[in-house]
Formats: C-alpha cells, sequence, structure tokens
C-alpha cells in the first residue's frame, strides 16, 4: 500500500526521525521537488525513507563547501560534478548531491 505525501509531510517525517537539521528548508524542499519529478518522468513510485536519503545525499552551501571533502583538482566546479553524480541546485549557490 503506497500514500502520497506533500512537503508538510515530507518534511515532518525528518523531524520524527531527528533528522531535521540533516538538510536546510530549502534542500529538503529541492529534495522533494527532484523525487517528485523523478516519479513523474519515470513512473516508478519511491519509498520514503528519511534514513536512507540522509546517507545517500548530502547538502553544501556552495563549491568551496564541498572542496573541503572532495579533491579540488577532480572536480574544480559544479558543471564537473554532472559527470560523476545526480546534482540537485537550489538558491543562489546552494547543491546537493547524491554521495558517490
Amino acid at each position: 500500500m503506497k500514500k502520497t505525501i506533500n512537503f508538510y509531510e515530507f518534511e515532518r517525517a525528518f523531524v520524527k526521525m531527528g533528522r531535521e537539521n540533516q538538510f536546510t528548508y530549502e534542500g529538503k524542499k529541492a529534495l522533494f521537488e527532484y523525487f517528485e519529478q523523478y516519479e513523474e518522468s519515470t513512473g516508478y513510485e519511491i519509498e520514503l525513507d528519511v534514513i536512507a536519503i540522509c546517507c545517500e545525499y548530502t547538502e553544501y552551501d556552495n563549491i568551496s563547501d564541498f572542496h573541503c571533502e572532495y579533491d579540488h583538482e577532480d572536480y574544480p566546479d559544479l558543471d564537473s560534478l554532472y559527470d560523476h553524480t545526480q546534482v540537485i541546485e537550489f538558491g543562489d549557490d546552494s547543491f546537493i548531491i547524491q554521495n558517490f
């Protein structure tokens, strides 16, 4: 049995699992929209698993923040990331990647 949820329920699921600070509000909104678009384009329904999302995706404020964890030479800019992983851009410079 599947249940369709809205953004409020998506956001509250993070709170319920004690992961409310894993992503910013804007980041959760971007993830929610990404998952909705994915479902629409593929016809595949995604099961909401907050812990899996938190393990699989990471939010960065900007490319400099990203470079604290990944090599600057391998990934000098955001465009270079698109060849290696899923990138979800939002806000001015913020983005979420699927960890690799």
